[in-house]
């Protein structure tokens, strides 16, 4: 069964000094700030981004897709811990993802959760729709 999800966004004024909101429809938990300095500047200073919200995205599937697959080889995690770094550079765009993720799995060797965070890397289906852009990954063991 196919599921759909929605937001939208609203922009007022011009690239350099406009803003906007951007709204989570679906699940209806909020809206939140944008500006291009957001994309920018080293600080946010309380809005988001395009590429904020894609980490969001991409490390919350991540997640899903490691827990999935280790758990169908028979070491389900405690707990897995995944951020992702979207890196935005003006007149370029996204240049690249670096996911690192921590994980405690009973059980299981570094060496097994490292080539079992790569499968998920490759086929999380936000990982896959990103194909455009480098995904690195850094999978650690604790």
């Amino acid at each position: 069964m196919a599921a759909t999800r929605t937001a939208h966004a609203v922009w007022e004024g011009d690239l350099l000094k406009g803003k906007g909101v951007v709204s989570l429809d679906s699940s209806g938990i909020g809206s939140y700030p944008v500006s291009w300095p957001a994309r920018t500047d080293k600080e946010a200073n309380g809005r988001t981004s395009p590429e904020e919200l894609i980490a969001a995205a991409h490390s919350s599937c991540f997640n899903m897709a490691f827990s999935n697959g280790l758990a169908k080889a028979g070491n389900a995690p405690a707990k897995l811990t995944t951020t992702a770094a979207v890196t935005f550079e003006p007149g370029k765009g996204i240049t690249g993802i670096h996911l690192t993720t921590e994980g405690e799995v009973p059980g299981m060797d570094a060496d097994a959760f490292a080539a079992a965070a790569e499968d998920a890397k490759k086929n999380c289906p936000v990982s896959q729709a990103l194909t455009g852009t480098t995904i690195t990954l850094s999978a650690k063991l604790v």
